[in-house]
């Protein structure tokens, strides 16, 4: 496959960027789904994409077996993806278990940042994405200050967060923690980083890396027209079939992919492919995590790179969101609160060190 002119994003200041569109690993994670993984193929899948132009992959240290997965991959193909020049960058994740948040110190916190580069097999993390089950639980900003002495260790070349908040996010900013980026879930059903995250992030030139763009696969076209699926197919579903009852319901879903399918026709392109772009055009987005499980849809996903909204297009889209009811709260509020139904859905202790 011919590489496609994918749109590359900057990091930080120190010549760093990635692929706009970023291969997501939490579907690979294990008790993601049940299918297994036959990794010959994952890994073939995986080449057809980076040689097409995405060249930066996304894990975490609780997407279980994914970074090692990753670092199998990297062994196996990095060498002659790197000799073709598509060089393939590795972002991963800091996400200290709940109850581990109240006894963390920098050694237990090196500790997991070698274990993910020993996973990964590199001598060096492109970008470490921190994250915080519980602000009640002083530390974040403390753990914050030690992944960036590991980065002037060597050990890292970017600290970017996942999750925070516009306060906590401030909070770490103004403590000098030197954070690029924040990844956060943003999509056409869910625009909470609007509100305050797009403002902040523009106040303090760091990036947003945006995940759940196709809502676990229901900004798709398999789902218009369609009853909602008596038993959801994977974890993703569960979590995104909540946010659908937030904006108001299958009904309202509906009459937003009636709209996204209006706008494919007019472009030839996937529902996907229309989903993915409204994503790619926020504001401060430096990248949209695409989840893979293997290929078949590499094409829709690269044609949401060379679209492009007409003003026709963006007036429907305005329209067809507009009759969605904002989902409340700042990025990741509902999923902090564990009694909720978007807190029920999360797992918060993970870690096996």
């Amino acid at each position: 496959m011919e590489r496609v002119s994918i749109p590359r994003s900057p990091l930080g200041s120190d010549g760093y960027d990635c692929s706009a569109l970023i291969v997501g690993g939490w579907q690979l994670s294990v008790g993601h789904r049940e299918a297994v993984v036959d990794e010959a193929d994952l890994f073939e899948a995986l080449a057809r994409m980076v040689r097409a132009g995405m060249t930066t992959f996304d894990c975490a240290d609780i997407y279980t077996g994914v970074e090692e997965r990753f670092g199998r991959f990297l062994a196996a193909h990095g060498s002659s993806l790197q000799a073709e020049g598509c060089p393939v960058q590795i972002h991963t994740k800091y996400v200290p278990d709940f109850d581990q948040l109240s006894r963390l110190d920098k050694e237990s916190v090196e500790r997991v940042i070698d274990r993910s580069l020993q996973r990964l097999g590199v001598e060096r993390l492109d970008l470490v994405q921190f994250s915080w089950w519980d602000y009640g639980v002083p530390g974040y900003v403390e753990a914050a200050r030690w992944l960036t002495e590991l980065r002037a260790a060597g050990k890292i070349r970017h600290v970017g967060a996942t999750n925070f908040d516009a306060v906590r996010m401030a909070e770490m900013l103004d403590a000098g923690v030197p954070l690029v980026s924040n990844q956060v879930q943003y999509s056409l059903l869910d625009r909470r980083p609007e509100q305050h995250m797009v403002p902040l992030a523009e106040r303090h030139q760091f990036s947003l890396l945006c995940y759940g763009a196709l809502a676990g696969g229901f900004l798709a076209d398999r789902f218009l027209e369609q009853s909602p699926p008596e038993v959801p197919a994977n974890r993703s579903q569960r979590k995104y079939r909540v946010i659908i009852e937030e904006v108001g319901g299958w009904t309202v879903y509906q009459r937003l992919l009636q709209a996204l399918r209006t706008i494919a026709d007019r472009h030839q392109v996937p529902i996907a492919s229309v989903a993915l772009r409204f994503a790619m055009d926020r504001p401060r987005v430096a990248g949209v995590m695409v989840g893979t499980f293997h290929g078949k849809h590499l094409e829709s996903t690269l044609a949401a790179a060379s679209l492009r909204f007409s003003d026709d297009d963006r007036a429907l889209l305005d329209q067809a969101t507009a009759s969605l009811r904002d989902v409340p709260g700042d990025v990741f509020e509902l999923e902090r609160d564990s009694e909720g139904p978007h807190g029920r859905l999360m797992r918060r202790n993970l870690s096996d060190v």
